[in-house]
């Protein structure tokens, strides 16, 4: 006889009758929960604009960070559990620099995507030192990176499966920003307009007013790589959307 439901709810890595794994489509929901990011490829670099869900006037604003640095040649945006989405940004950066360490050069944006994945499909499996993590991680990484001067926007779920993209959006609003970006984007894009789209497109499936506040911006260039765009420069690229 076959289990009930909620007795596949339990194993974390046993597949029901029909292949399914439910804690990674609970995983993969409680991302649905978190805030909106949209990344953009274009030829001459990566956008990545994210919503800072800023839920009591007491709060500090500079404490709420949802685009990190992981080095200087890559950046990640993550929508979901913030404690989940340290621990693996924290290994993609010890990834990054061992490997500049040992051969003394920028780790591929592959390479790290599959590094940090590797962690990510480990729960449920318990080592020689008997550590194993009782859940999938609920959280979705959006990777920007340049390689060979090349611009790359890498997608990563709860499974540990990672993909390529021209243009993504994970979060609250992923279903409805993604149907934007896919009647939009164009691969001959500027870097402004993709700024510009990111923006739009935030604006369509935020609840609040766009402003500096609870949106950040930023861009991955071959010439300029990671940078975080000031507040004035957010003000000044939501003006020009309105």
């Amino acid at each position: 006889m076959f289990l009930t439901r909620s007795e596949y709810d339990r194993g974390v890595n046993t597949f029901s009758p029909e292949g399914r794994l439910y804690q990674v489509e609970y995983a993969i929901e409680a991302i649905k929960l978190g805030s909106t990011a949209i990344g953009i490829c274009t030829k001459e670099g990566v956008v990545i604009a994210v919503e800072k869900r800023i839920t009591s006037t007491l709060m500090e604003p500079t404490a709420v960070e949802k685009i990190v640095e992981v080095d200087k040649h890559i950046g990640c945006a993550t929508s979901g559990l913030i404690a989940d989405s340290r621990t693996l940004l924290d290994r993609a950066r010890v990834e990054c620099q061992n490997h500049w360490f040992v051969y003394n050069e920028r780790m591929p944006v592959e390479s790290c995507v599959q590094a940090v994945s590797n962690l990510a499909i480990q729960f449920g499996d318990s080592d020689a030192g008997g550590l194993a993590m009782s859940r999938p991680f609920g959280v979705a990484l959006l990777f920007a990176g340049i390689e060979n001067g090349e611009p790359q926007l890498w997608h990563m779920d709860p499974s540990g499966t990672y993909i390529q993209f021209d243009a993504k959006a994970i979060g609250s609003g992923s279903e409805g920003a993604q149907q934007n970006l896919e009647s939009n984007y164009t691969p001959l894009m500027s870097l402004n307009e993709a700024i510009n789209l990111a923006l739009i497109t935030l604006k369509q499936v935020m609840e609040e007013k766009l402003n500096s506040t609870n949106v950040e911006v930023m861009t991955i260039t071959p010439n300029d790589l990671f940078q975080m765009c000031n507040k004035e420069t957010v003000e000044a690229a939501i003006e020009t959307i309105k």
